[in-house]
């Protein structure tokens, strides 16, 4: 959409009330073929492709609140593919590949920064895991650089790399093509090109109830009435267990806290994303000069956006043990996202008992980096009836068959981001 000069400068005169919307607001029609619960990344990104590879536009995306309320909002941006198992590493690069082309696909400026995602390496035995796990990443086709403490400190000069630190640096392991993207211009994004499809995007639409008959979805009852569909589509973050049992299915995960927060804003002084598996903790820079940070989820169980004192207490002194320098800042903000953390770190993408209803969740602490790739996969799924190659080791049996996914750079005590 375009504007001259003139029409920028009106608008911000009076404030943007005469502003074109981005996308429309419709009232939910009767009946679609598909139905995506959800109004986040994961839930957009399915409706985007299943209207662009699919020719499906007769497609509703409900959200109970506003797009990109949820954890798409809530989360600190980290886009990587550094995976050891095959499994991961074909999906998280094929998804970061998306994640490169999707500004110009989507025609909206994500504000993808390869800045690359350098993670240390504090014990000979880290290392020498790094150096595996890079190797299995280049075998696969994936960017992967072994970096020893001389070069950690000329990438990062900040870090203490000196042999007093508490937490000693003996290298560490770089994705030169991961970064960070803006969360909010992804939603807004792909909200804006799934309704130029065709995509109805209702939102202030709760889903009360799932209508299952005869062990098909028949449609889904909300605040705004009852809508029919032929299929379904689950995409709620950390809400899963909720709305899954709507339908009557138990799913096998546990929903955590994952606290995050920023510093107050500084000039431009780190320009890569900086995470530590043993030191459970990740700090990156963001566009408007705040350090934003996190840690390990809460130990507890909850559905509460906001987490408890100890997690910051560490996040912080993680920080200021990795960046004397940093001592000096003030904490601005902090927040927290509901975590869907499954058995073996591995999120869950495919069909379900129930004919018709799909399930995409379970992410731990890798959603947003798999949005792109999600949704593209989950669209495929639904179309087809079958799973994608890149999501058919993604099953949600594969807890029963024993057949799971345990990535050691995936799971709740791996890195937390």
């Amino acid at each position: 959409m375009k504007y001259s000069i003139f029409s920028l400068a009106r608008n911000a005169v009076s404030y943007h009330e005469n502003w074109s919307a981005a996308w429309r607001s419709p009232d939910p029609k009767p009946a679609y073929d598909v139905v995506i619960i959800g109004g986040g990344g994961h839930g957009l990104a399915t409706a985007y492709y299943l209207a662009k590879e699919h020719g499906l536009n007769n497609v509703a995306v409900v959200e109970k609140g506003w797009l990109g309320g949820g954890n798409t909002g809530r989360n600190t941006t980290i886009v990587r593919s550094n995976y050891l198992l095959e499994a991961n590493a074909h999906f998280y690069e094929h998804s970061l590949k998306l994640w490169e082309g999707l500004s110009q696909d989507l025609n909206f400026n994500v504000m993808f920064s390869q800045r690359g995602v350098l993670n240390l390496a504090h014990t000979p035995a880290e290392l020498d895991a790094f150096s595996r796990r890079g190797n299995a990443m280049r075998l696969n086709g994936i960017d992967a650089e072994l970096l020893l403490r001389d070069q950690v400190r000329r990438m990062v000069p900040l870090l203490d790399c000196s042999p007093a630190a508490r937490y000693p640096i003996l290298g560490g392991l770089l994705q030169p093509r991961g970064g960070n993207a803006r969360h909010d211009a992804v939603a807004w994004g792909l909200a804006r090109a799934a309704d130029a499809r065709g995509v109805d995007i209702i939102q202030n639409c709760e889903v009360t109830s799932i209508r299952v008959r005869a062990g098909r979805v028949e449609g889904v009852e909300t605040t705004r009435g009852y809508i029919a569909a032929k299929k379904v589509g689950i995409a709620v973050a950390g809400h899963s267990s909720h709305v899954a049992a709507m339908a009557g299915l138990r799913l096998p995960i546990e929903s955590h806290v994952l606290q995050a927060l920023v510093s107050e804003p500084v000039k431009p002084i780190l320009d890569t994303v900086v995470s530590s598996g043993a030191v459970h903790f990740y700090v990156s820079q963001s566009d408007k000069g705040e350090l934003v940070m996190g840690g390990d989820i809460d130990g507890y169980n909850s559905y509460a956006q906001r987490g408890n004192f100890p997690i910051i207490e560490h996040v912080v002194g993680a920080l200021v043990a990795l960046f004397p320098c940093f001592s000096r800042l003030r904490m601005m903000r902090c927040w927290g996202g509901v975590m869907d953390m499954t058995l073996d770190g591995s999120p869950i993408i495919g069909k379900t008992p129930i004919g018709g209803l799909y399930f995409d969740g379970g992410w731990c602490y890798g959603g947003f980096k798999a949005t792109p790739g999600s949704g593209w996969v989950f669209a495929h799924t639904i179309a087809q009836d079958r799973p994608h190659r890149l999501n058919e080791a993604f099953t949600l049996d594969r807890f029963a068959a024993g057949r799971t996914i345990d990535d050691k750079g995936m799971g709740p005590y791996a890195w937390a981001h």
